[in-house]
């Protein structure tokens, strides 16, 4: 018993094994996590100011910006550090932050999509009563229920794997810490372990998964009865919400209906989760959405006319 947690460091093996391959990476990801910070923030920022973008649309597109940039932050840091580094080591209790976060900022974000998917389903099917169903009041309520529901998710995976005996080995065959690849690292049967977190987080998907297609439907059926400039506004709003759900479900969907001993193709897949997609989630809503253009403009446009004066 004495030697069940002598586990106090853990060891990466990383995406590539190659040091040349790894500096590679490192000079394409780089910019790409800049851009997610810069793009995601200059969403939060354009929302907050702009009086144009008060909708509750809007206020739910920046919630989701912000959990972006939280999200990637939680993972791709590290990940880019140790691109560079020899010895990609991380301490047990760094372990178990990161995989807390990683799993409170992404059921915040499942949680979330859910959230803009009922916005959009009361603002074209019941328009008349929007404003009333959709009050200022209770679109914060809505993104305070996804932070609760993604602490609750997180403080049940992360309970599940405190009282778990790490003995050795410490090497981890992934590029940041995630429930399974430590979960073989225990010195005990974690069967149990590993279907309470499956059925924790697949309930999740599963459950948000099926809201998210249902309303989909049903806003798309109820289109039937708009006008045609009506449907090619809703269909364009509809457009990114779903591309960035299929963007977040996709990825996930691949590597959990797969053996789990495709390790290289699952970090493949991760990278895309994990660094990818937080870049292209803003892309995917400010291209199709003429009046976040307009406003980042503006936005632009007025801190040009404000540089020369402050000098």
């Amino acid at each position: 018993m004495a030697n069940e947690n002598n586990v106090t460091e853990l060891i990466f093996t990383g995406l590539f094994q190659d040091p040349e391959v790894q500096k590679v990476c490192f000079v394409l990801f780089l910019p790409v996590y800049v851009a997610t910070v810069l793009g995601n923030g200059l969403i939060v920022v354009t929302v907050s100011i702009s009086k144009s973008l008060r909708s509750p649309m809007y206020f739910f597109l920046s919630s989701l910006s912000l959990v972006e940039i939280c999200y990637s932050s939680t993972i791709v840091p590290k990940f880019l550090t140790d691109l560079l580094a020899k010895i990609k080591a991380i301490s047990l209790k760094g372990c178990l932050a990161q995989i807390f976060f990683s799993h409170f900022f992404g059921v915040f974000e499942v949680i979330l999509l859910v959230v803009m998917a009922y916005d959009r389903y009361v603002a074209i099917c019941k328009p008349l009563h929007y404003m009333n169903i959709m009050s200022h009041q209770v679109c914060h309520m809505l993104v305070a229920g996804s932070w609760l529901g993604g602490l609750i998710h997180s403080i049940i995976q992360i309970l599940i794997t405190i009282p778990l005996p790490f003995c050795g080995p410490n090497v981890i065959d992934h590029y940041f810490c995630d429930l399974q690849p430590l979960f073989k690292l225990a010195c005990t049967d974690t069967f149990v372990e590993g279907v309470v977190v499956m059925v924790n987080s697949g309930l999740i998907s599963i459950i948000s998964l099926l809201i998210l297609v249902t309303s989909y439907v049903i806003i798309l059926v109820n289109l039937r009865n708009h006008s045609a400039e009506g449907r090619r506004k809703a269909l364009s709003t509809c457009a990114s919400h779903i591309t960035v759900v299929i963007l977040f479900f996709g990825p996930g969907a691949f590597i959990y209906m797969r053996p789990s001993s495709t390790y290289t193709v699952d970090k493949l897949v991760a990278v895309f989760y994990t660094v990818i997609t937080p870049m292209l989630n803003p892309i995917v809503y400010t291209l199709r959405n003429a009046e976040v253009k307009s406003a980042i403009g503006k936005f632009w446009s007025q801190k040009r006319a404000e540089g020369p004066q402050t000098n």
